[in-house]
């Protein structure tokens, strides 16, 4: 199947940086609402494990924030520069991600379960909301 071209020779694509970066939003948005759970769920254990639970799936939601930014802050490239983009944001991620987890844990004495749970369940609504989106695009290009 040929490449679709417009007039001017152009080649089209089938998605845009603008839907990257909506998707990578959304991701953001789950990661912050699991966040807000564990800290309501951790809540029962004291404001210091909510506040833990907080710091820990608050830096990796920055942290995949950053990773966003990086990967599609810069509008359309190369496949080389993109690939860059991609590995640069996701180092970026996990930097900020161990230096909230050690913020949390080492220099605010945070309770460290309730911070790597929330970290944890950041993480797992990454995985989830992947999921979702896959399905949610999959069954928007077959309708």
């Amino acid at each position: 199947m040929p490449i679709p071209a417009d007039l001017a020779g152009n080649v089209r694509v089938l998605n845009s940086v603008n839907a990257g970066w909506r998707l990578a939003l959304r991701v953001v948005v789950f990661q912050i609402i699991a966040t807000l759970a564990t800290a309501a769920a951790c809540y029962i254990s004291g404001p210091r494990a909510a506040l833990a639970a907080l710091a820990g799936g608050g830096a990796m939601a920055l942290g995949s924030l950053l990773a966003a930014w990086g990967a599609f802050g810069g509008g359309v490239a190369g496949a080389g520069v993109a690939l860059g983009r991609l590995l640069l944001g996701t180092a970026v991620k996990w930097l900020v991600v161990i230096v909230g987890l050690y913020l949390a844990m080492a220099v605010w004495k945070l309770p460290a379960v309730p911070v790597l749970a929330g970290a944890a369940m950041a993480a797992a609504a990454f995985v989830v909301s992947m999921k979702f989106v896959a399905q949610r695009s999959t069954t928007r290009t077959n309708a």
